[in-house]
């Protein structure tokens, strides 16, 4: 890999793992303090906490203390939280992607780089198309897929996960397939409609959030029209989560496709 390039950039370069406090992302870091152990390996988190289920500190000192390896807290130094991002740039979500993503976690990790470094992330071998889409976007990374080239799945990870003895997040627990942010505003209705259920208080905040900036999350797309639908009006028995395409808040952060 590195053998057309000189021996300084070899000796700076490091490899970073980017832990989200997902299971996946945590199954790769475990791998990689296994086989980068002699290497300058970082095991690095985009610090989301304030807006993330507060169980998620627990799984992150479990899991370090499972990999044997500190795991470095990264922050921006230009929004607190996603609402600070929200109300600062007056963007919620479009069709490339949520702001929130953009500068809590790809800028972070941008400014944080190096040239010469190596990538980790926490993409499985179920997540081949997503792992095609962020090798086209970013050329310019070396990168190392220690998930896909082992055939580990998704469903995989929660089972090396729970036979670690680690208690999987709660977000999991509760029914949801990924561990972002309390409030994704790449939900969908039935999404919504759960956090309504679960988190009545944040689905509140992020309904008054849209009606102060005048924006919505949700469109409704039926009839060849497109219209806006508020959060504070839409149907509570609308939608299943179960039905909600996936909505992964990872390195390559993508909208899917929703219709009301």
């Amino acid at each position: 890999m590195y053998s057309d390039i000189t021996e300084d950039w070899k000796d700076n370069a490091r490899t970073l793992v980017w832990f989200s406090c997902g299971a996946a992302s945590a199954v790769a870091a475990k791998i990689a303090s296994e086989e980068h152990k002699n290497d300058n390996l970082e095991i690095l988190y985009c610090d989301l906490l304030k807006n993330e289920h507060p169980d998620n500190i627990r799984f992150l000192n479990d899991v370090q203390e499972w990999i044997g390896h500190p795991i470095k807290m990264l922050k921006s130094e230009v929004y607190d939280d996603i609402y600070d991002v929200f109300m600062k740039t007056g963007w919620l979500v479009g069709a490339t992607g949520a702001r929130c993503t953009t500068e809590l976690k790809k800028n972070v990790r941008k400014n944080y780089q190096r040239p010469e470094d190596t990538h980790i992330f926490g993409l499985t071998f179920d997540e081949s198309a997503r792992i095609d889409l962020f090798i086209e976007n970013n050329p310019e990374l070396w990168l190392e897929w220690n998930l896909f080239n082992r055939g580990i799945t998704k469903k995989s990870c929660y089972r090396i996960i729970k036979d670690a003895g680690i208690e999987l997040p709660a977000m999991y627990r509760l029914g949801y397939t990924n561990n972002n942010c309390i409030g994704c505003v790449k939900g969908g209705i039935g999404y919504w409609n759960k956090i309504r259920r679960d988190f009545p208080d944040v689905f509140a905040k992020m309904a008054k959030t849209e009606r102060d900036m005048g924006v919505t999350i949700l469109k409704d797309r039926r009839g060849g029209t497109t219209k806006r639908v508020y959060l504070d009006e839409l149907d509570p028995n609308q939608g299943r989560y179960e039905s909600e395409p996936d909505m992964d808040c990872g390195p390559q952060c993508v909208v899917p496709k929703l219709n009301l």
